[in-house]
């Protein structure tokens, strides 16, 4: 026997009508295209990102000087390394992402100093004499005797092979840490717990008169 609702049912689908949907064919817009985040969540990759201000790049010049001098191993190339650097840096807006300015600055003047490298093509020159390196300058050398010792030293890491002059550069002369090491140059903490320890003893066996 048939219920009064399944006769209803059959008649109207003998009469020709449509049955109800209960959904609709095509999606509806929230559907096709979910709706995008908004706030925290949607500004989260943003919040990494910050503009390197130019104000504040004259803090970091003193640092920089001495390690574009230890990557260059001369006070005039040291200079000219700085201005083109900051130059490059200046040059459009930049933006940063989970580094500090000191570890961004050292890692375009590492870059800056590799590009200058590979277009000048310039010739091994040899390295200066005791009698030149007692003229130059130094922030800290009170003495002659100072001056020369420091030459001596800025010579001794720029002639270490590339990768342990970079993790000594960016630690013992521009004052990173370990970490801030390992974000400037791109490699892990161990690296360049391990390149720095060889890095020194080469710098001391070359102080020292011995050969690496």
């Amino acid at each position: 026997m048939h219920s009064p609702t399944q006769g209803r049912r059959c008649e109207a689908h003998g009469s020709g009508a449509s049955p109800t949907r209960t959904a609709p064919l095509v999606p509806a817009p929230a559907q096709l295209y979910p709706a995008r985040p908004y706030g925290p969540a949607a500004a989260g990759h943003h919040s990494m990102e910050r503009p390197l201000d130019p104000a504040q790049l004259g803090d970091h010049v003193d640092r920089l000087y001495r390690a574009a001098w230890a990557l260059c191993g001369s006070r005039e190339d040291a200079e000219d390394l700085v201005q083109e650097t900051y130059a490059r840096v200046l040059a459009r807006p930049r933006l940063l992402r989970r580094e500090d300015d000191l570890g961004y600055l050292l890692r375009a003047l590492r870059n800056t100093f590799l590009n200058q490298k590979r277009s000048e093509r310039r010739r091994l020159r040899p390295g200066p004499l005791p009698d030149q390196l007692d003229l130059v300058p130094d922030p800290q050398a009170r003495e002659p005797q100072a001056a020369l010792e420091a030459g001596e030293l800025y010579a001794a890491v720029a002639a270490l092979p590339d990768d342990f002059r970079d993790v000594l550069v960016a630690v013992d002369i521009t004052g990173l840490s370990y970490k801030e090491t390992a974000g400037a140059l791109r490699i892990r903490e161990g690296t360049v717990m391990s390149r720095l320890f060889r890095a020194r003893q080469l710098v001391v066996r070359h102080l020292e008169g011995g050969s690496g």
